[in-house]
């Protein structure tokens, strides 16, 4: 694929995101995205089958990696889970210039639409979920080792908890705004304290 070719796929995919986040996948028409990157229709068919095939490409080329960033990567060396799952939280829903409170995760958006009618989307989203739950697992099973986590601790339950109430926080965020988000954070905290 050539560099120009390869920029154009790029751009409609992440003009795609872009339009998607704000309306939802089912409610974003190819010509909507073909308008929005003017690219000809043809440009757009080269790059991608059908629009199904194009969703998965974003989720795949541009959630994922943007994710990975923002979910994993502060876990990766994780030395002091409680403190540096409590920083990836507050970075995710109060720093993070990735999303915008009044349109929730994009991630969690996608599970919500599409994961109970398109498979391959499933599989998709799933591929990301299963990597940032076992980063956080991993993260507490460190801590179980070093002694900073109790030894009791279901490490792989407490991660859907923590995953389960991110999702949550940040669909009521769409309604309630980003002041909701300061207290969930506070009873994170509360919550992971007790793990200790």
């Amino acid at each position: 694929m050539s560099a120009k070719a390869a920029a154009t796929r790029l751009n409609i995919l992440q003009k795609a995101f872009g339009l998607v986040y704000q309306n939802g996948y089912r409610s974003t028409s190819v010509d909507e995205i073909i308008a929005t990157t003017q690219v000809t229709k043809g440009a757009f068919f080269y790059h991608f089958k059908n629009k199904d095939e194009m969703g998965l490409a974003m989720i795949n080329e541009v959630i994922v990696p943007g994710m990975q960033g923002a979910l994993i990567g502060p876990l990766s060396d994780s030395d002091d889970p409680v403190t540096e799952i409590y920083a990836m939280m507050h970075s995710l829903l109060m720093e993070n210039p990735f999303f915008i409170v009044k349109y929730g995760c994009p991630a969690v958006n996608l599970v919500e639409e599409m994961a109970s009618h398109n498979e391959a989307f499933q599989s998709a989203l799933m591929k990301l979920n299963n990597q940032w739950h076992e980063a956080i697992a991993i993260c507490l099973e460190k801590g179980k080792t070093s002694g900073k986590i109790k030894k009791d601790t279901d490490s792989k339950q407490v991660a859907y908890f923590i995953m389960a109430g991110y999702g949550g926080i940040r669909n009521l965020g769409k309604i309630y705004g980003k002041e909701i988000y300061k207290g969930h954070l506070e009873q994170l905290k509360i919550y992971l304290e007790t793990l200790m």
